[in-house]
């Protein structure tokens, strides 16, 4: 006979359930938190993961010094691990987004963002030269698209055809 291989723990490991009620349920955040600390597991890092809840969604966070294989190379392992969680739960995910932090990068990377977005939404609106960001990924996006949004002299726009796209931002005179 065939000798049984190696258990595989099946993910996830409680049965997927339908989110009914129309906010992120405790199961949901559970689950969350469990899949990321089972990737994290997987490449051999421990840390600390928790769910909080945003004004526009979830934001799942990452803390402890293992935390950095993350952040290596622009943070190309914090991009890829966000889009795995927000591809397995954003059906289940009622409103809003899915964001993924370690070490408070994120947080402190879309502050930097903001700032530079209302920076170049001034310079549009006093100059009227359109002006270029990017380019960026679509989370970046949303971030420049919305600062620029709350600022009524000034609109913006995202061109290219590629996952990366840059961002123009016009005057609204223009």
């Amino acid at each position: 006979g065939r000798q049984a291989g190696p258990s595989r723990q099946r993910w996830p490991p409680v049965a997927w359930q339908g989110n009914e009620g129309g906010s992120v349920t405790d199961d949901l955040q559970t689950r969350m938190v469990g899949f990321v600390e089972a990737v994290a597991g997987a490449m051999g890092v421990s840390v600390a993961v928790a769910c909080v809840p945003i004004d526009d969604g979830t934001r799942i966070t990452i803390d402890g010094e293992a935390g950095e294989l993350f952040l290596r190379h622009q943070a190309g392992g914090l991009d890829a691990l966000q889009h795995l969680v927000n591809a397995v739960f954003r059906a289940e995910h009622p409103d809003g987004h899915i964001v993924v932090d370690c070490l408070d990068y994120r947080k402190n990377k879309d502050e930097e963002l903001r700032q530079t977005a209302v920076l170049l939404a001034e310079r549009a609106r006093t100059t009227g030269e359109t002006q270029e960001i990017g380019p960026l990924n679509p989370y970046a996006r949303r971030i420049v698209h919305l600062t620029v949004a709350a600022d009524p002299g000034v609109s913006s726009e995202s061109v290219g055809d590629a996952f990366l796209k840059t961002v123009l931002i016009s005057s609204a005179d223009a």
